[in-house]
Formats: structure tokens, sequence, C-alpha cells
């Protein structure tokens, strides 16, 4: 099995504004080659904004063909969530896209009540696992991080992916559940993570990483403007759980979701 070539796009995103966050972030994506995945942050053309009537856009517009367009043109599967609106209702909706056209959608699960998400966007209820390229994806959004039942691996997938807009008085816990959701599930784990200040006057330091099933840190995005580029090995961590199988002890259990309006 090969290894799958990661980056992750470390940057910062302009307030409420989708056009020139595309662009931003086309010229980004541009600039690299020979990537199988490359991962973008929570809300990419618009930052966390809980103006959701504002700003979402109808589920299958603008930045999802954009999203297929840059996947086509990079040859690489392209990852990031935004704000979209659906049958009356707003999702903070992550999208992965294959250059195939080919497009998977995950609704965030867990809303940060703390900023008033849970009033402004309809909670996901289904987890959402990608093949690709011969690795499993499970796909996460920021504040799903906090709420390791949910990401419990099952042997069903072997990286876990979130998106985020982390605030920088928080990154200590960022970084260390990061490590913990890749230990506790033998599981690479990519976190990206944006950095600058929103327009709610927030601070993101950026600390994106990319972990592996050992809790080690194989890219580390600090607080700069970056591009994360990693090479994840699926065949070293299939070996690593043959000899370390602490997977077949874990507890049987039955998660529950409840959708909130219905």
């Amino acid at each position: 099995m090969p290894a799958l070539k990661v980056a992750v796009l470390q940057t910062e995103l302009h307030w409420q504004d989708p056009k020139t966050n595309r662009q931003q972030l086309a010229g980004q994506i541009a600039a690299l080659n020979g990537q199988d995945l490359i991962v973008l942050p929570e809300m990419l053309t618009t930052g966390f904004s809980m103006q959701s009537a504002a700003i979402a856009e109808p589920a299958g517009g603008e930045t999802l063909s954009w999203l297929k367009q840059q996947a086509a043109c990079s040859g690489a599967a392209i990852c990031g969530s935004v704000a979209v609106k659906e049958r009356g209702q707003y999702y903070n909706r992550l999208y992965f896209v294959t250059p195939r056209g080919e497009s998977f959608q995950y609704d965030k699960k867990h809303l940060f009540r703390m900023a008033g998400e849970h009033d402004a966007y309809q909670a996901g209820t289904e987890r959402v696992v990608v093949p690709w390229r011969g690795l499993r994806f499970c796909l996460q959004i920021c504040y799903d991080l906090r709420f390791p039942v949910f990401s419990r691996n099952r042997n069903d997938y072997d990286v876990l992916i979130y998106v985020a807009n982390w605030p920088a008085p928080r990154r200590l816990a960022w970084r260390t559940l990061l490590a913990a959701r890749a230990i506790e599930n033998q599981a690479y784990v990519i976190g990206c993570n944006r950095i600058g200040r929103d327009g709610n006057g927030v601070d993101y330091s950026g600390d994106s990483l990319v972990i592996d099933y050992l809790g080690q840190p194989l890219a580390d995005g600090a607080d700069r403007a970056t591009v994360l580029r990693v090479e994840l090995d699926g065949a070293a961590l299939q070996q690593f759980k043959d000899k370390f199988p602490a997977y077949l002890d874990a507890d049987t259990f039955e998660l529950t979701t409840t959708r909130k309006h219905e």
C-alpha cells in the first residue's frame, strides 16, 4: 500500500467574504503538486460566523462546485466546511470532494453553544467515513473533538480529520485532545485550524497538527501561515495494530443521536 500524501492549509480567512477566500485558497492549492488529499479549515469561505441566514449557500452551491473544480485541477481530494441551507435548515457542512467529481458530506454533530452555534445551525446526526486511495477517513468538525464517544474507532477508519476555527485561548486543549484521539483510536489524526482574527475579534493561533497512531506529531503548523505536508503510511498503521491490537478489547456501546426542532 503506497503512502498517501496530505497537505494541510493553515491560513487566515477573510470575514464573511466567500469570493476573496476562494481566490486566496485557489492560489494556495495551485502551488501544491502531487498531493492525494488537501485539507482546508472550518467555514472556509466566511470564518466562524453565526449569521447563518446571511452567509449560507444552497446545498450543492457555488463553493461545492468550486471544490470540485479545485479537486479536478489538482488531482487531489479536497475537504473543508461551509455554511449551507437545505430544506429550510442551516448546517455547518464538511465536504470531501474527489478529482472524479464525487462528493461526500458530514454535518457537524456537536454545535458550539458558547458561541450560539446551536441556535444558528442544525446539528447533524450521522457519522461519516470516506474511503480514499487505500485509507478510510472519518470526518469531524472543531467542537466534535471534545466528544470522544462520537469519534470512537470501531475498526472502521484509519484517519480522523478535524477542520476547525479553534480559538487561541484554548490551544492547549486542541493540541492535547488531538493527540488523545490518535492514541485511543489507533489512527492518524489531522487537525486543520485557521490563524488570524475574525470579525468578532476572536484570535486563532493555528496549531494545525498531523499526529500518528502513537500520538507523535508528524507535522506542526505552530502559529504562522503555512502548509503542512506529510505522508500517511497505511501499511505501518496496520503493522502496529497487528502487534498491539488494543481495539480488540474495546468496550461495546450503542450511540444514539437526536435532532432538534423535529
